[in-house]
């Protein structure tokens, strides 16, 4: 009997995408590469404000989410509030995948360095991984890169599963 896909939600972080100013381009991007590693993710979108954030990372969990990737938000301008929005949510970081996120960006584009990302897990029944990417197709294929052949280690590592 197979087992059941891992499910996880992707939110957009965006002020433009979220009033149909913008389009939403690397959000589509996460759920294709994230399904290419078995992951199978809805997508949604959010003004960048802390209470939206937030509520959708809370609604996916309650939804059955057991990876959550937000995009957007991560940089040092005024409205990145994305890291401030889910670093209180969390219980612990997991900061090598952010290390390496930032290095494979870096190799290409020299403000990837400029990116405040977090991983980390929301501990419940079950617990829950979270990323904060990228807002760009780039540092989503960057982030999605890293994490995604490893999504199936963490889940099963936040459920007790022994190392490998």
């Amino acid at each position: 009997m197979d087992a059941a896909p891992l499910v996880a939600t992707v939110i957009t972080v965006s002020d433009e995408v979220a009033s149909g100013v913008d389009e939403n381009r690397a959000g589509p991007v996460a759920v294709d590469l994230l399904g290419a590693h078995d992951v199978a993710a809805d997508l949604v979108v959010v003004p960048d404000r802390v209470e939206s954030i937030q509520a959708a990372i809370r609604a996916a969990i309650t939804a059955g989410s057991r990876v959550v990737i937000t995009s957007g938000g991560t940089g040092i301008g005024p409205s990145d509030v994305t890291v401030d929005a889910v670093v209180p949510l969390l219980d612990y970081q997991v900061p090598g995948i952010c290390e390496e996120i930032r290095r494979r960006g870096a190799a290409h584009v020299a403000s990837a360095l400029v990116s405040r990302e977090v991983a980390g897990v929301i501990l419940g029944r079950p617990s829950t991984f979270l990323l904060t990417a990228p807002g760009s197709r780039g540092g989503v294929k960057d982030a999605i890169g890293v994490v995604g052949p490893l999504l199936a280690h963490i889940v099963a590592q936040l459920d007790g599963a022994g190392h490998i």
